[in-house]
């Protein structure tokens, strides 16, 4: 505010509105808008809601119009010596610099208050930023620390995947295997029924077949044996416990 500003602001502390029309002056140089004026002085007795100072006097107080018509200012100062109405006008003029001078003080208050205030919000967002920074870095240590995990994971996946295919291959091959002795086990012992004497005839040169089947029909073992020092040059044998056996002697 400087001195050519036409219009001063409320002295009241929760107001600070441009005054117009008319206010209230008080002798303790404080000047308040017509609504806080009339509310604030009409009590007995009166104080300045400013400086809180006890206001008795008879012109303590005064409601004075800002905007005044030119007979007013015509006869307000008429007939007065120069001397009383430099005076008047210097009292005046102290009145209107003090306002200013106190409206620059609040202003320098007001401004110091938001660059304390704006120091203190600036030093937590910059703790704020690095707790972010802090936890950003972890954040991205645990990702790199996860992928790694998932790298070796599929590694692992693929070493598990490729001796289950082969493991796989290896069971189809067995099961095949199986099949096949199972089929020739089933074949030798329908033609062992259909022979009619077991004891009077000599098949491949002396060699004879024993062959081990379980109750419910699955094979065993499986061993053929020369006739001269029993040497097995076949043998099979599958994971199952062995049910019952059954030797058949073929001639």
């Amino acid at each position: 505010m400087t001195l050519c500003d036409d219009a001063l602001l409320c002295n009241f502390p929760k107001c600070r509105a441009k005054l117009s029309g008319f206010a209230w002056v008080t002798a303790c140089s404080h000047v308040f808008c017509d609504q806080h004026g009339s509310g604030q002085f009409s009590r007995s007795p009166a104080i300045c809601p400013a400086c809180s100072s006890a206001l008795s006097g008879k012109l303590d107080i005064v409601r004075t119009e800002l905007s005044p018509s030119e007979d007013y200012k015509a006869m307000v100062l008429a007939g007065l010596r120069p001397d009383i109405v430099l005076d008047i006008s210097t009292r005046a003029l102290a009145f209107w610099n003090y306002q200013v001078h106190q409206e620059r003080m609040y202003q320098e208050y007001s401004l110091s208050r938001a660059e304390g205030q704006l120091k203190q919000m600036d030093k937590v967002l910059t703790q704020q930023n690095q707790s972010r920074e802090l936890e950003l870095s972890a954040m991205r240590g645990e990702i790199a620390s996860l992928k790694k995990m998932m790298e070796e994971y599929k590694r692992k996946y693929s070493e598990v995947s490729e001796r289950l295919m082969e493991r796989n291959r290896q069971y189809q091959k067995l099961q095949g295997l199986y099949d096949s002795l199972r089929m020739r086990n089933m074949v030798v012992g329908m033609g062992d029924r259909e022979m009619p004497n077991h004891e009077h005839h000599d098949f491949n040169a002396g060699k004879c077949l024993f062959l081990s089947v379980g109750h419910d029909g699955d094979s065993r073992f499986f061993s053929c044996l020369e006739q001269e020092g029993a040497k097995s040059f076949f043998q099979f044998s599958t994971p199952t416990k062995d049910k019952g056996r059954t030797l058949v002697k073929k001639h």
